[in-house]
């Protein structure tokens, strides 16, 4: 139990295998400052953390599990929530999650209309989390994900757009004999009637129309936070009850001037903007939309040899299924037979078609164009690589980035600052102002004031100045291959100046062939393999494969090791019954105390050519030299040089020796090599380049660099298939190639210059606008802001931050 100012939280642990495993993350969670005590259990897979928040936070506890090699896996929710107008509703929803024990967290994003909660299981529940957000006012739906949001989002615009039909109805005839005598030269209506006729023609603009603003005012009385609601609502409404009053007792009143036509426009106009702004936020999240609708309805599984019509939930693991040309591919799988090119374009973002035949993995949600395929299911539903990209573009969505918070604690202080600003001008002018100069009719000219300066404030445009941007940037880059797992990440490449590529399997290619087989005397070439391909096959590194395959392929038969022991940075011994044979590199034959000196030269040329070369020993002596080579990818060297033209500087590191590595980064026009590091040492390099005050992202296959990837302010894992390490690193390059390096690079920097340009646009607006809706201009101009073009602008500035956000969906890498 934790005690007073302490926090207790569950965590649960991927990746642990032994107690030893348990052990590593005790250790690493223990060295913390801040952490009083904690508990690691194998068998749940969890570990029980008790802290002081003001030491250490969660995160920081996380990241330690991270850093030691496993993963701090979140139990999480998601909620979508209907009924927030702005960020300061967000903000409550967000106090209310939070307020519930059992909650670590809670982000809660306007823009979306969802909740994502971090919580433990064991303490709390779906329904417990809902009654939380009813209770402050709002609604959740049933469903979950983007189509919830869809569906959502599609409901509030028919209610929206029913709205905006019954204001626009009566304002419009509000508007039209309000102003009649002014551009017509005389009255609609008769003097005697005319405000009466206002009056009950504003009613159902007021209380039909405008009944969403008092809905709001009322939840946000009740959360104890003003927000845009209580402005509208405020405003308007102080406009309608004045005229109502003048048009009741009319003898009170010096004149008969009414605002009926102020309030109407004011709530048909932010309307009108609320319709456009939800039309704008549906077509932010398109792009995740298209790729949840890539899945087909429909599959034809072979049964019996019969093929028959199932939904595609039906589907299993191991089902058969026939896929003609044209349709898409329902599940990942295995080609059992035919031949056939498929575009896997909108998952990969290359363009090109991939060939497949027996044995080529398919990935749901492609298309086949070509032959027919009979395709063996491997991942179904849920578990598909599709449904795993659609979840994380969703959780990146949900995500804020540091920026965004800022700008939610400004919107907090901008909504009680306007009411303070309103009712000062409203005592400024009705008490000062109006001695100093001539302003006509006091009452009128100060409540002329107050309406302004409610209506014109903006806290929609600060919120969603971030969460529109980081919506369609992350869902372009899930159309272009490239999955951007939160927004922080977004934010931080732009400061990057460092990155750093691993060499095997993200430089170069990583499918590795055996170009060089040279027996010491006395030992012919088939003997050198056997014994190589056999001592490898306790190993499991690229350079084993190349070794085994060779074998394989001239008919040698290798030997099953009785044991084998791999020896991190030099190479693998294994016991081959009776006879140790040792395979590994230079460092390795020299601990064994074995002269090298009859290869070295051959040594030296192939590392030079970019070849790595091992040496295969006995206790005794060496019996021979393989050559392994990786070919370099295609595109390295212009995925480089554009790195480079954003001023970035780029490096390589790998555990080969010095000669190869350069020989390899040359070819790939890398100038900085730093090589014969250990797997377990990158995270220290990465370290090291932090603490001179580079920020570093690390480029890698998320296989033995996933310290390194979880070390660097920006880990890019290089994925190819349904292969792809979904978990490892902030960003994931599907389709196996370099380019989407490249592309991560330039959307982070595009989308966080929209973000810049949005919250810069917000927060001058306010800061401008405020001031003259005040009337600062009166003085020396004579000139004062009408609240209906005051609503206006408000109106116009949401939208204008959303359709700059929306300028994203034409980036091009």
């Amino acid at each position: 139990m934790a005690g007073r100012g302490e926090r207790e939280a569950s965590i649960r642990i991927k990746g642990m295998h032994c107690a030893t495993c348990a052990a590593a993350v005790k250790d690493a969670i223990d060295a913390l400052d801040g952490v009083m005590e904690s508990a690691v259990n194998l068998a749940t897979e969890r570990a029980v953390v008790r802290f002081d928040p003001r030491k250490v936070t969660l995160a920081e506890v996380e990241g330690s599990i991270t850093r030691a090699g496993y993963e701090a896996v979140k139990d999480r929710m998601a909620l979508t929530i209907s009924g927030m107008h702005c960020a300061e509703c967000a903000s409550a929803v967000k106090s209310a999650l939070e307020s519930v024990p059992g909650v670590s967290g809670a982000d809660v994003s306007y823009a979306l209309g969802k909740a994502t909660i971090d919580y433990d299981p064991s303490k709390i529940n779906r329904p417990a989390t809902m009654r939380a957000v009813e209770a402050a006012g709002y609604k959740v739906l049933e469903m979950e994900g983007v189509m919830a949001e869809k569906l959502a989002r599609a409901q509030e615009l028919r209610e929206a757009k029913r709205a905006l039909f019954v204001a626009v109805a009566f304002a419009i005839p509000i508007a039209v004999i309000s102003m009649a005598k002014g551009f017509l030269g005389y009255e609609i209506v008769h003097d005697e009637w005319r405000n009466p006729v206002l009056l009950a023609l504003s009613i159902p603009v007021q209380f039909v129309a405008g009944w969403r603003y008092y809905r709001g005012a009322h939840r946000s009385i009740l959360n104890r936070r003003a927000n845009m609601d209580t402005l509208i609502a405020l405003g308007t409404t102080s406009a309608w009850a004045y005229s109502t009053f003048v048009t009741l007792l009319p003898d009170r009143f010096v004149s008969d001037a009414v605002y009926f036509d102020t309030a109407a426009v004011i709530i048909a106009l932010v309307l009108l903007g609320k319709f456009i702004e939800l039309r704008s936020r549906g077509a932010a999240s398109e792009a995740i939309v298209k790729l949840m609708d890539l899945t087909p309805q429909k599959a034809n599984r072979l049964e019996g040899g019969e093929e028959r019509s199932v939904a595609w939930e039906e589907l299993r693991v191991g089902d058969s299924i026939v896929i003609r040309p044209g349709e898409k591919v329902p599940v990942d799988g295995v080609v059992t037979s035919g031949v056939s090119s498929v575009d896997e374009s909108l998952m990969t973002g290359e363009s090109m078609p991939s060939e497949k035949g027996v044995g080529s993995e398919t990935i749901g949600g492609t298309i086949n164009i070509s032959g027919i395929l009979t395709v063996k299911a491997t991942r179904v539903g849920q578990e598909t690589t599709l449904s795993q990209i659609v979840r994380l573009v969703e959780e990146a969505q949900a995500t804020k980035a540091p920026i965004e918070r800022y700008a939610d604690v400004v919107a907090g202080y901008l909504v009680p600052a306007v009411l303070v600003i309103a009712l000062a001008s409203l005592v400024f002018w009705a008490i000062i102002g109006s001695t100093i100069w001539d302003i006509g009719d006091v009452p009128s000219f100060s409540l002329t004031v107050f309406v302004a300066v409610l209506v014109i404030a903006c806290p929609c445009a600060l919120g969603l100045a971030t969460p529109t941007a980081v919506v369609v940037g992350t869902g372009r880059g899930a159309q272009l291959g490239v999955l951007i797992k939160d927004a922080e990440a977004l934010e931080r490449v732009h400061k990057l100046t460092t990155v750093i590529f691993d060499k095997t399997g993200t430089i170069t290619k990583g499918t590795p062939v055996l170009v060089a087989l040279e027996p010491a005397k006395g030992v012919d070439e088939v003997q050198l393999l056997r014994a190589a391909g056999s001592a490898e096959r306790g190993a499991e590194h690229t350079l084993s494969k190349a070794i085994i395959s060779a074998a394989e392929r001239r008919g040698v038969e290798l030997a099953v090791p009785r044991s084998s022991r791999i020896v991190p940075g030099e190479g693998v011994s294994a016991d081959l019954g009776g006879t140790t044979v040792h395979v590994g590199n230079r460092r390795f034959a020299s601990r064994l105390g074995l002269d090298t000196s009859g290869f070295e030269r051959r040594l030296e040329e192939l590392e030079r050519d970019g070849v790595t070369a091992v040496l295969a020993m006995s206790d005794d002596r060496v019996l021979g030299l393989l050559g392994v080579a990786d070919a370099v990818r295609d595109e390295a060297r212009d995925v480089v040089e554009g790195l480079r033209g954003l001023e970035l500087e780029v490096m390589m590191l790998t555990g080969d020796n010095a000669r190869t590595a350069s020989a390899v980064a040359k070819r790939a026009s890398i100038d900085r090599v730093i090589s014969g590091v250990m797997p377990a040492d990158k995270a220290n390099v990465v370290r090291s380049l932090q603490s001179e005050g580079q920020m570093v992202a690390m480029v890698g296959d998320g296989v033995n660099d996933a310290p390194a990837l979880a070390q660097a302010d920006i880990g890019i894992a290089v994925g190819g298939g349904t292969d792809v390490a979904l978990e490892a690193g902030n960003i994931v390059v599907m389709g196996g190639g370099l380019k989407g390096v490249g592309t991560a690079m330039k959307l982070g920097r595009k989308t966080f210059a929209k973000i810049r340009q949005n919250l810069f646009w917000a927060l001058a607006y306010n800061t401008a606008s405020i001031p003259i809706a005040a009337g600062v201009l009166y003085p020396a101009t004579g000139w004062l802001l009408d609240p209906m073009i005051a609503a206006g602008a408000m109106a116009l500035s949401s939208v204008s931050v959303v359709t700059n956000a929306l300028l994203l969906r034409r980036f091009m890498p």
